[in-house]
């Protein structure tokens, strides 16, 4: 066996509850010490009545996450690919591998009990998969090993944890990132640069479960310049469209390797009490980039009629990817890593919104208030869609 760390190796002996649970970090070798123990689960419930399940939040992640490092370790004659019927074997056993984000997506396993079941990325579940497999587990043998980063302290899986009622049949751990000495030093560092003075930084570093409250980006003034450093060699629009609120546009350069929001452009129909169409916008935006060449326009994805009429003009368009907390975190890490500019004098309404948007603190999710967000998601857009930060 690999080498595991201390707490990878108290794990495996103490992991003896029905619910067996880790929590914390990213990096902190929460998954890895996995890879050691559902051999060990389904050799152990061989031949037993009952299902095998992995789940996680997509079929995909699965994949990735669980199955091909499971290969890299053990070869595809231990471990094999997901089949088509939603089935992998894995050490003489078949294990039913399904996306958790959608209570449809595992009706294939609903009135089944189950003899083992695997949790990915627990936090990112449709709850309603988890009440499910709690009654699934249902053999005196059952067991569920299962991980997730934390999220807030009201989050449903949070609450589960910490029922008084069921503190006998849990077992969990808590990582922080320094738990895991395999480490590379420097990327640690950089994490921690990352995600400074974020809710991130809590959560992805220290491993708590601590709720998203006040700016979602507090380092923002730190991008703001006042003039651009030279000629873009580059340019890129994103969008976010719309009718009765407001259409937000930000002209980003390429100077370097660091991209400027360099000019914007804002109307709000209700503010104005007059709404434009789509043409005007579309004047709008040739305004804007009037006196450079664009090489991609990234506009909102529910912006059909808009789209089609950008592309029928001919020009290049992608659909924003529209992912709201992860392009949240990845602009917030942007920022930090210094990826992403803005000439404050040229962008007063972008300046003006990003410097006041907050996360609901009343919400029991993650998500940031719905008021004066149409410049924060139009620049979201551009760092998301453009992949400015890759993970993994």
């Amino acid at each position: 066996m690999a080498f595991l760390s201390p707490k990878q190796a108290e794990y495996r002996r103490n992991a003896v509850k029905v619910w067996n649970v880790k929590t914390g970090a990213t990096r902190s070798g929460k998954t890895y010490g996995d890879y050691f123990m559902i051999p060990k689960r389904l050799l152990a419930v061989h031949g037993l009545p009952g299902l095998n399940v992995i789940l996680g939040n997509t079929k995909g992640t699965i994949q990735r996450n669980i199955i091909q490092p499971l290969q890299g370790l053990y070869g595809i004659g231990l471990v094999s690919d997901i089949h088509s019927d939603n089935s992998a074997e894995l050490f003489g056993e078949k294990c039913f591998c399904l996306g958790a984000d959608n209570i449809r997506r595992v009706n294939l396993i609903r009135g089944n009990g189950m003899k083992y079941c695997y949790g990915d990325e627990v936090t990112t579940w449709n709850p309603e998969v988890f009440q499910m497999l709690k009654s699934r587990l249902d053999k005196p043998y059952s067991r569920f090993d299962g991980t997730c980063n934390p999220e807030g302290p009201t989050h449903w899986f949070k609450r589960f944890l910490d029922d008084p009622l069921l503190q006998g049949d849990i077992y969990q751990q808590s990582y922080t990132i320094d738990d895991n000495p395999f480490n590379d030093p420097a990327v640690v560092a950089r994490m921690k640069r990352d995600y400074a003075g974020t809710v991130y930084y809590d959560r992805f570093i220290l491993g708590r479960w601590v709720a998203a409250q006040g700016l979602v980006y507090p380092a923002f003034a730190d991008c703001l310049v006042d003039a651009l450093p030279a000629k873009p060699v580059q340019y890129v629009v994103s969008i976010d469209y719309g009718t009765q609120n407001a259409t937000a546009m930000i002209l980003w350069g390429l100077c370097g390797t660091v991209w400027y929001a360099m000019r914007e452009y804002y109307y709000s129909g209700r503010d104005e009490r007059h709404q434009l169409t789509d043409d005007e916008y579309m004047d709008a935006m040739q305004s804007l980039m009037h006196d450079v060449s664009v090489s991609r326009i990234i506009i909102d994805p529910s912006a059909a009629s808009f789209i089609t009429l950008v592309r029928k003009r001919g020009w290049h368009v992608d659909k924003a990817d529209n992912d709201v907390l992860d392009g949240i975190r990845d602009t917030a890490t942007a920022i930090q890593r210094g990826a992403i500019k803005v000439v404050r004098t040229a962008c007063p309404h972008l300046c003006e919104e990003m410097a006041g948007y907050l996360w609901d603190d009343k919400s029991e999710v993650d998500k940031p208030l719905k008021a004066n967000d149409h410049m924060p998601d139009a620049f979201r857009y551009f760092v998301r869609t453009m992949r400015l930060i890759k993970r993994g």
